[in-house]
């Protein structure tokens, strides 16, 4: 007697564009099987339909058009985390309380580094509570958009820290020495996240940097900036007070400023430890402004000694 193939066709049938099934779905069956059971085994409690699975399945992975590309990815998954945020989508009985003591109850230890006063992290992690189970009226529960790839714990911490960067001026800087660990739970396809937290949390340390660098500068480098920077003075009127022509003084001005920003890079880099990938969005924070941080710098500092 033939064995139904209800997973593999399930799963053809809601997987986006709807690619043409396979004349061969034994394989799939199987693997689809054996998926739902891996989902399910820390969670015995928690009773999802194999076929209710497979469409969530199936939702998230519409590349998938034979086994042995379904086989590859199933085996990236973390398919315990997939199974429990398919049950709490799906409404399923004690769900949410499994999703509330092994994951939502460990948020506030995880959030630990960001050093938020105690009343502003449990709001936070209210929030955080809404938006994976509630959602809004427009997108609904966002925990129907995890898909697997990645610690489900890890995937919160992710949108916690995102949403710790509206809260505002009351959450308190996060400390010199866990920036790398703030920058790394920020991981995302948007650069502009990275960026938003140099600048934000951490414009003190840029300011500084900038700061010891243009003190390391000879003193008619910083008499040459703070002409152009601060009495805003162009370059065809600075020429004649060096008895130089203009292209020697915009060649001058762009040294120093070289010499500026490449010692703040050195600086800074030493200071947050970052890797490659964080340390490239710093130098882009840092050319966007850094002709805004020298007027600002010089405006504030004392007269040059003589």
């Amino acid at each position: 007697m033939e064995v139904p193939l209800k997973l593999a066709t399930t799963f053809f049938e809601h997987a986006p564009g709807r690619p043409s099934t396979p004349s061969h779905l034994a394989e799939f069956e199987n693997l689809l099987r054996g998926a739902w059971e891996t989902g399910q085994s820390p969670w015995p409690g928690v009773l999802v339909p194999a076929e209710v699975f497979v469409r969530h399945l199936a939702r998230l992975l519409p590349e998938v058009s034979d086994a042995p590309s379904l086989s590859e990815t199933l085996g990236q998954l973390t398919l315990e985390d997939l199974y429990l945020a398919c049950a709490c989508v799906h409404g399923v009985p004690d769900a949410t309380d499994v999703l509330e003591r092994n994951y939502l109850a460990r948020l506030p230890a995880v959030l630990a580094y960001l050093r938020l006063p105690s009343p502003l992290l449990e709001d936070l992690c209210q929030m955080v509570r809404i938006h994976l189970l509630l959602g809004t009226s427009e997108s609904g529960p966002r925990l129907a958009d995890y898909t697997g790839r990645g610690a489900l714990l890890s995937w919160m911490r992710v949108i916690a820290a995102r949403m710790a960067l509206r809260l505002g001026p009351q959450a308190r800087e996060t400390p010199d020495e866990n920036v790398l660990a703030a920058l790394e739970s920020l991981q995302s396809p948007d650069p502009d996240a990275e960026l938003d937290l140099i600048k934000r949390r951490y414009r003190p340390m840029f300011l500084q940097a900038i700061r010891e660098a243009f003190d390391a500068l000879s003193s008619e480098q910083r008499h040459l900036l703070r002409l152009h920077f601060v009495d805003r003075l162009p370059t065809t009127r600075m020429a004649p007070l060096f008895g130089v022509d203009q292209s020697t003084v915009s060649r001058w001005i762009k040294a120093a400023r070289q010499a500026v920003y490449e010692d703040t890079k050195r600086l800074l880099k030493g200071r947050l430890r970052l890797s490659s990938r964080e340390f490239e969005s710093l130098t882009a924070a840092i050319d966007s402004h850094l002709d805004l941080s020298f007027s600002q710098i010089l405006q504030d500092d004392e007269p040059e000694k003589k």
